[in-house]
């Protein structure tokens, strides 16, 4: 499989809030610089991984529609939308943001992210 497959396979999965699918993408160190509408986030591998069981507790099922995806050497860049469902109302499909992240992939798992994030 390519790196852009495995990009792409790692956002059409539910990797992003079921923690125990996201293992399998992550490299062990991994960091993500995310400029945010909160500001600047560095996280890690433990921050990632609280993060989507964080989105677990508050959403049903996720969505990620990809716009763009070019890779190059071992780096991936994707443009996508991220789309949820709440447990309040699962009928519901809600735009959560819009999304660019550049990944670099080592080992064949996300080993560094840079990302950029706007909620619409």
């Amino acid at each position: 499989m390519s790196i852009k497959e495995f990009v792409q396979k790692f956002y059409k999965s539910d990797a992003l809030i079921d923690s125990e699918i996201l293992k399998t993408y992550l490299h062990p160190d991994v960091t993500l610089e995310w400029n945010s509408s909160k500001g600047f986030i560095q996280m890690d591998y433990d921050s990632i991984m609280e993060m989507a069981n964080e989105l677990s507790r508050a959403y049903v099922r996720s969505k990620v529609r990809i716009s763009h995806i070019i890779s190059e050497d071992d780096l991936v860049s994707v443009r996508y939308s991220h789309f949820v469902k709440t447990i309040e109302n699962p009928r519901e499909e809600m735009l959560l943001a819009h999304f660019s992240t550049i990944w670099q992939i080592k080992d064949d798992k996300l080993y560094r992210g840079y990302q950029m994030s706007q909620f619409s």
